[in-house]
């Protein structure tokens, strides 16, 4: 599935089950929300943090989670993220294409 396939597919989805979006800002809290329980999941796995009794391992479908919310954000605000993504890719090499190489940290 592309981006934009991934766009159209929560927005049918959204039309489909969901009634309507929440609103853009409400999305942004969920958002939040959603990073907030991928973290949660990174800092027990990869952490110094433990599993409490019950507590599931689910790092992929938190991952999901924030992507969906996002791809309605997106949705929302006119965002391609397909040429969104591809624009800040460019950014990013014509910044960084010779700093990580050169970083002694690395």
């Amino acid at each position: 599935m592309t981006i934009e396939e991934a766009q159209q597919t929560v927005d049918r989805w959204i039309h489909t089950y969901g009634v309507r979006y929440f609103s853009e800002l409400t999305n942004m809290a969920v958002l939040t929300e959603e990073v907030g329980e991928l973290a949660r999941v990174m800092a027990r796995r990869y952490g110094d943090q433990s599993f409490k009794p019950g507590e599931k391992d689910n790092l992929a479908d938190e991952m999901a989670d924030v992507l969906w919310v996002l791809l309605c954000l997106a949705n929302q605000t006119g965002t391609d993220l397909t040429e969104a993504f591809r624009r800040n890719l460019e950014k990013k090499t014509a910044r960084d294409k010779e700093r990580h190489k050169n970083n002694p940290k690395l």
